[in-house]
């Protein structure tokens, strides 16, 4: 299958093929991603897959209610874990995301609605031939993290959000080459 050209390895087929670009509306796995993307940044996505079971099981499922709750010993347990990045700013953030997350789903129903109102509910679907034409940052991943960053939201730069809003779909950056593109189109 002619796949995205970053779909390599016996991580990222599996990813790319079923779940990169797939129009995520749940909260729990918009959270997931939320954490995982910003776990990611300065490393390669491949580090995150390898990790992320281990994520899993740091995180109790990615509970955020448990999350929002977590303490310093939390915190002292999460920085041990050699299984997740150990990184204070990140660890930090995880809990501060969940905090943030608890009242976003007050302030709008749903991380959902919080969310997918960068795209007015609708996904995106773009037209790129080459992965050198995909874009960092997008006016509505900058607007996104602004008002993320306002909410109490932290690693959630424009370019974090723009690889988030590609990761739960609601962006189709599939290549046009890309038999995925057309599947979720």
């Amino acid at each position: 299958m002619p796949r995205c050209a970053w779909a390599k390895t016996d991580l990222s087929i599996p990813y790319h093929d079923n779940e990169w670009g797939v129009p995520s509306h749940d909260d729990a796995h918009l959270f997931e991603m939320i954490i995982l993307e910003g776990a990611q940044a300065g490393l390669s996505w491949e580090t995150i897959l390898k990790k992320r079971d281990n994520y899993r099981a740091a995180l109790h499922g990615f509970d955020v209610e448990r999350i929002a709750r977590y303490t310093a010993r939390d915190r002292d347990r999460l920085l041990a874990d050699a299984g997740i990045v150990r990184n204070r700013m990140k660890i930090d953030a995880t809990i501060a995301n969940a905090k943030a997350t608890l009242k976003a789903r007050d302030a709008f129903g749903s991380l959902d609605a919080c969310v997918w109102r960068f795209v007015d509910g609708e996904p995106i679907v773009h037209r790129y031939r080459k992965m050198s034409e995909l874009p960092a940052q997008t006016p509505e991943s900058k607007a996104m993290s602004k008002d993320l960053l306002s909410r109490g939201f932290k690693f959630v730069g424009p370019t974090i959000c723009y690889a988030f809003m590609q990761a739960v779909g609601m962006v189709n950056d599939h290549l046009v080459s890309c038999p995925r593109r057309a599947e979720l189109a």
